[in-house]
């Protein structure tokens, strides 16, 4: 219906949050509820806990709301600890989110798997599985089973976290498949990883975004990045599925329709599937070849070819743009996209970071705005 869950979250760093605020409405944002607060630090044993709220996703088939984060135990709180410490948790709800049935850590099925070896490849303490932004949206496939893209630090032969590119981190993609239990509970596998060339991409494949086509198979398109080699073509890179997110084809550029590449920053994107039969993307496009994150504008809304996948040149349209007197450090990222269930309008949330082009550490103060997108 006309029931939302809002969530921000207070940031004082890169790659970790403090608090997340949460507050529900039931006339589709017109009226809010209290707001409660989600502590994101915490106690722990061998260090600092922290968490970080991705937020929740509706299942339709089954109507229940499944809370998505990742949580970790970082020993000297370092953001970077991450890389070898996130593993993923959720939690079920029948009432929105308001409450939950339980809260637990993803862990593959079976004897072999257990919260520290929590899925093929992955151990706390030598590497990680995570969700990296927003756009990273599950969708749940014709028979049930909900597809969860999710990002994981690969291992070297010593078995410890490794980075064979020369970027800042670096990152494989991946799914996480969810099957219902009668109890209410996932059961969770997951699929082969889609691997990036650190030839080619200097932190390898980052917050994938997926969606289904025409003839059933699965898109995914991936972050990818010149960090430190700005000499190096950056684009937006794609894989297919053919078998329900099982196994995934060689990661590719992702183009226009005609095949040219675009370029575009490491930043996040997100397909968007629309209730009118379109499926739309939406993400940073640049004129010029862009150094590592920068720069993140203009943000731009196209149409994705659904039988190929790929995404069509005249229907890119510019959301939001650097302004006049504006600094070159802006950032137009980190957002989220949804259909307005009254209207079909696509609304984009977002924080216009470093405006006036102050972007220290400790400095990440921003306006929270909502843009409004009508679509034919």
């Amino acid at each position: 219906g006309l029931r939302l869950m809002s969530v921000h979250v207070i940031t004082q760093r890169s790659d970790t949050v403090e608090v997340a605020t949460i507050r529900y409405s039931d006339d589709n944002g017109r009226t809010w509820g209290e707001e409660t607060e989600w502590t994101m630090r915490f106690e722990a044993s061998g260090g600092t806990g922290r968490r970080h709220f991705w937020g929740g996703y509706l299942d339709k088939r089954t109507d229940r709301f499944i809370s998505l984060w990742n949580e970790g135990v970082l020993p000297t709180d370092h953001p970077l600890e991450g890389m070898r410490h996130w593993a993923m948790h959720y939690a079920v709800s029948e009432d929105g989110g308001r409450t939950e049935l339980f809260r637990e850590q993803i862990i593959h099925e079976g004897d072999a798997y257990d919260e520290t070896h929590h899925l093929p490849g992955v151990t706390k303490g030598k590497n990680c599985v995570m969700v990296g932004d927003r756009g990273q949206v599950p969708f749940t496939r014709s028979d049930g089973v909900i597809l969860f893209p999710v990002q994981s630090t690969p291992t070297g032969p010593d078995g410890d976290y490794h980075n064979p590119g020369k970027g800042f981190t670096y990152t494989d993609c991946m799914m996480l498949k969810g099957v219902w239990r009668e109890d209410g509970r996932l059961s969770w596998t997951s699929s082969e990883r889609v691997i990036g060339d650190p030839t080619r991409t200097t932190r390898g494949l980052i917050e994938p975004t997926i969606a289904e086509l025409n003839d059933g198979s699965i898109l995914m398109v991936m972050r990818a990045s010149n960090d430190v080699m700005t000499e190096w073509p950056a684009h937006k890179w794609m894989s297919f599925s053919r078998d329900g997110g099982d196994t995934w084809t060689e990661a590719t550029l992702w183009t226009y329709e005609d095949s040219e590449a675009f370029y575009s920053p490491s930043a996040c994107s997100q397909l968007i599937p629309h209730s009118n039969g379109k499926l739309y993307w939406m993400g940073n496009i640049c004129g010029e070849n862009p150094r590592g994150n920068r720069p993140r504008y203009p943000l731009v809304l196209g149409e994705v070819e659904q039988d190929s996948g790929l995404l069509i040149r005249e229907s890119v349209t510019i959301v939001d743009d650097r302004q006049p007197g504006e600094s070159e450090r802006l950032t137009l990222s980190n957002f989220h996209a949804r259909e307005d269930r009254e209207t079909g309008d696509i609304l984009v949330f977002l924080p216009r970071f470093f405006v006036d082009g102050d972007d220290r550490e400790d400095r990440f103060t921003a306006d929270l705005i909502q843009i409004r997108i009508a679509v034919a």
